[in-house]
């Protein structure tokens, strides 16, 4: 998933943060690494960290026999479930008019 990028004209949303003396030299050090502003370096790593926590929930890595396992899992016969069958008889809230 790509960073999100924005020119500084685009942003209008605020954010506030406070963080320690150490931890504004080291975001400091690192935009100027970076060569970047420290809002720029700031945004950039947080939304990546976003990015990526987002993506975390919808990608799982399991070993070999996890695999096979969820595998067999999947290919078994649908059982009847009594709660799903009366949830899905019912007319959404929606449809309910």
């Amino acid at each position: 998933m790509p960073a999100i990028a924005t020119s500084p004209a685009a942003r209008s949303a605020r954010l506030g943060l406070r963080a320690t003396p150490e931890q504004e030299a080291v975001l400091r050090r690192a935009a100027d690494v970076a060569h970047k502003s420290l809002t720029d370096f700031i945004l950039d790593s947080a939304c990546l960290a976003a990015e990526q926590t987002l993506l975390d929930q919808r990608l799982f890595l399991v070993s070999g026999g996890q695999c096979q396992a969820l595998m067999e899992l999947l290919e078994r016969p649908a059982q009847v479930n009594e709660g799903l069958k009366d949830l899905f008889s019912r007319k959404a809230p929606w449809d309910a008019k």
